[in-house]
């Protein structure tokens, strides 16, 4: 009989990181805003700087944090990249990140809603516009829409029927989010807008519209990344 695999502990680093996130968002502290200094984190949490440095190094990785050397940590993000299993939030550039996403994204998700269209049950296209008015409640309300963004766009790559697209899956999941992140609530009302196109050419089993919905939904996104890109530039060259 095999035996089971001991679960490794969890450090003490590992915890710290969990607490720090824990009061992130219960403060809350903000997308844009400061985390408290190093000394302060220390006798917040009661550990070692060390400690504090694993913690903060921790959700960096996972794209919650930013650090700007003389400046502070600031909260670029209140979502973890939970299933980033290709290792996406150790890569330091986040913009040039989003752009080499972007380029895959295209290159698959507006072949995806087209075999959705062709392969989904009239069922699966309910569900998908109930994810898609969920989205789009959220982001009205101002609350934090990303999670419920991943579910709908991994969810059209379901109804595409294809298994290999669903091991596809984190790819998707962290490019939502890493564009979610650096764009932050600019593309409101593009986004629910290409989103609803996206599902009424479900609905009308429209491939060509639907694949036409998704292009414009991701070229709305890569307009802002290089406007970003090109003002980071700008800034460096001052």
């Amino acid at each position: 009989m095999h035996q089971k695999a001991p679960v490794p502990k969890r450090t003490l680093g590992q915890k710290t990181e969990d607490r720090l996130m824990k009061f992130i968002l219960d403060e809350p502290i903000r997308v844009g805003e400061k985390i408290p200094n190093e000394y302060e984190l220390t006798e917040l949490f009661k550990v070692g700087r060390s400690t504090v440095r694993e913690a903060v190094k921790g959700l960096v990785s996972r794209g919650v944090l930013e650090v700007r050397r003389g400046d502070g940590t600031y909260v670029i993000s209140t979502s973890y990249m939970e299933n980033d299993v290709l290792g996406f939030g150790s890569v330091q550039d986040k913009y040039q990140l989003a752009m080499d996403l972007f380029e895959v994204r295209l290159m698959f998700e507006p072949e995806i809603v087209m075999l959705a269209c062709k392969n989904a049950t009239e069922e699966q296209i309910k569900e998908a516009e109930r994810l898609c008015k969920e989205v789009e409640d959220l982001y009205k309300q101002g609350i934090d829409h990303i999670y419920k963004d991943i579910e709908f766009h991994c969810y059209l790559a379901k109804l595409s029927g294809n298994v290999v697209v669903e091991r596809l899956l984190p790819v998707i999941n962290t490019a939502v989010v890493t564009f979610a992140n650096i764009t932050y609530r600019s593309l409101k009302e593009e986004t629910l807008t290409t989103h609803r196109e996206i599902v009424n050419s479900l609905k009308k089993r429209d491939a060509v519209g639907a694949r036409c919905a998704m292009i414009m939904h991701l070229t709305y996104n890569r307009q802002v990344i290089v406007e970003l890109l090109e003002e980071r530039k700008k800034k460096k060259n001052i």
